[in-house]
């Protein structure tokens, strides 16, 4: 199935009826406070559960000072042209910030901004701000074993290198976590983990 709707000479005209509700959806979900959208997993768009965010939160490292991020916790949300404007940085140093905070979790997606544009821009905003989290989270070990746990649950089977790429963890503390809370079977030189029975 395309995702596109193309003209005679491959322009895009607009996209199909499940692109355009998926493309629609992950720029108002947020801006509705009805899911979390941002680079928060694999390093790609993933929509998050916000009952799901303090375990991810706590999951992660502590975020270091970052000038986008003290720009937008001074100035509220904004967009990448703005976060340019506020900071100075170029286009390719403010993406590369915003894509590691998403992914560190200080960062998500607050809502879409047209900015006259074809295309609307999405706003960052400070995680912790856009999403009201307890103010004591689990300890980051015991976050990663209920991440772990979840992700085994619903996969039924995985290897620690799956679970280390959802995350972004390092395959060593994914296969420890595994070792801890799982069964593993030897596979041709790799373990594969299903729930313990």
């Amino acid at each position: 199935t395309p995702y596109a709707v193309r003209d005679e000479q491959g322009n895009f005209v607009e996209w199909s009826e499940g692109m355009g509700f998926l493309w629609n959806a992950k720029d108002e979900l947020p801006g509705r406070g009805l899911v979390c959208v941002g680079r928060h997993l694999a390093r790609s768009v993933s929509l998050v559960a916000p009952r799901l965010l303090p375990t991810l939160v706590a999951s992660n490292e502590e975020a270091s000072d970052d000038p986008v991020a003290e720009a937008i916790r001074e100035l509220g949300p904004l967009t990448s042209p703005q976060l340019r404007e506020a900071t100075g940085l170029t286009k390719k140093e403010v993406d590369r910030s915003i894509s590691s905070l998403h992914h560190r979790l200080v960062l998500t997606s607050s809502h879409s901004v047209d900015e006259g544009g074809r295309w609307g821009a999405i706003a960052h905003d400070l995680l912790a701000r856009k999403w009201k989290l307890p103010k004591r989270l689990p300890s980051r070990e015991a976050a990663r074993r209920e991440l772990t746990l979840l992700v085994l649950g619903l996969a039924g089977e995985l290897t620690a290198a799956d679970l280390a790429g959802v995350f972004g963890w390092r395959r060593k503390e994914a296969t420890a976590l595994l070792d801890e809370v799982a069964e593993g079977r030897d596979a041709d030189g790799y373990t594969i983990y299903a729930p313990r029975r």
